[in-house]
């Protein structure tokens, strides 16, 4: 198999950084600059190739290379799903093979001379840059930049998780980075509300709260969000839990439910509106009138019970 070049963008290896696939990097530093050259590697060296052309062709495909594995590793996403997405992958992690790499040395450059990415950072740079990209993020926040500050929010959650899977649950380390990447978590949802991607932020906030249920911030923002789908009694609930934790919110709160309202009073306003205009377009013809000119006498004792009685079920 021959690793065929599909992208403009040539790949970039860290060299002593621990790629997944550490033959490259001894492959790499047997050339010369501009050299290209084929290698044959045995099966021993390629185990781990399938997971790197997933994210490679990803790349290739516009997408986000780690997005599939934010919330585990490669390995651990293909024995839940069985299967990392493309047959001639799978086949190769079933049966692994001796492959063929053409590599050309392109170019190198001193750790001075770029910005590393937070893949190819250690923990402990992963851990200095996280405030950096949190504060970057608050920034563009403000701004009204809000993809580009989900772009950050996100890179410092990556970075966090990386660090957290190295302690043990629930000991004070893992706490103290789980704290710091709900933070930021929380802080990634109120740019999704802006985006209004509504559902998105009632997933990540419920899982924050089915761990950590004692987080205010997080039934507030899924509460707003409950509010923007008319899931009025879901919104209702998470906006008096947040009363029952923070009684301080009490304002905001009250701005939140007279919003909510609003909206649904907007709602049912147009659902009566549709039901009309359905029944109107069904050939249905409209209650009888005191001012048709066809009724012109008063109804009759029984018809006036009848009519009287449907008008106290009449929506007001």
């Amino acid at each position: 198999m021959k690793l065929i070049k599909v992208v403009g963008t040539p790949m970039e290896i860290v060299i002593g950084n621990m790629f997944k696939l550490d033959v490259w990097e001894t492959l790499l530093g047997s050339m010369r600059i501009g050299e290209v050259a084929e290698f044959w590697c045995d099966t021993v060296h390629t185990g781990v190739y399938p997971l790197v052309a997933k994210s490679m062709r990803r790349i290739a495909e516009g997408k986000d290379p780690v997005e599939w594995q934010m919330h585990t590793c490669g390995m651990a996403n293909m024995f839940a799903y069985h299967t990392l997405g493309y047959d001639d992958l799978d086949e190769l992690m079933r049966e692994p093979q001796p492959l063929y790499f053409v590599l050309e040395f392109i170019r190198v450059q001193q750790p001075n001379e770029y910005n590393r990415e937070s893949w190819a950072l250690n923990d402990q740079e992963r851990l200095k840059v996280v405030p950096v990209l949190h504060g970057q993020g608050n920034k563009l926040y403000k701004q009204g930049h809000y993809p580009e500050a989900v772009q950050k929010y996100k890179e410092a959650i990556i970075c966090l998780k990386n660090v957290q899977t190295k302690e043990k649950a629930w000991e004070a380390p893992w706490l103290k980075l789980e704290k710091m990447a709900n933070t930021l978590t929380l802080n990634y949802c109120q740019c999704l509300l802006r985006m209004e991607e509504y559902y998105e932020v009632i997933e990540h906030t419920s899982d924050i709260i089915n761990q950590h249920p004692g987080v205010v911030k997080a039934y507030f923002l899924r509460g707003k969000a409950h509010k923007e789908v008319w899931n009025e009694a879901e919104a209702r609930q998470d906006f008096s839990r947040v009363l029952e934790l923070e009684p301080g919110m009490k304002k905001a709160v009250k701005k939140e439910l007279a919003v909510l309202n609003m909206r649904m009073e907007e709602k049912n306003q147009e659902d009566r509106q549709t039901i009309t205009s359905n029944g109107n377009f069904l050939g249905i013809p409209p209650p009888p009138s005191w001012s048709s000119p066809i009724n012109c006498r008063g109804p009759q004792s029984s018809e006036r019970s009848f009519l009287e009685q449907a008008d106290a079920n009449a929506p007001v």
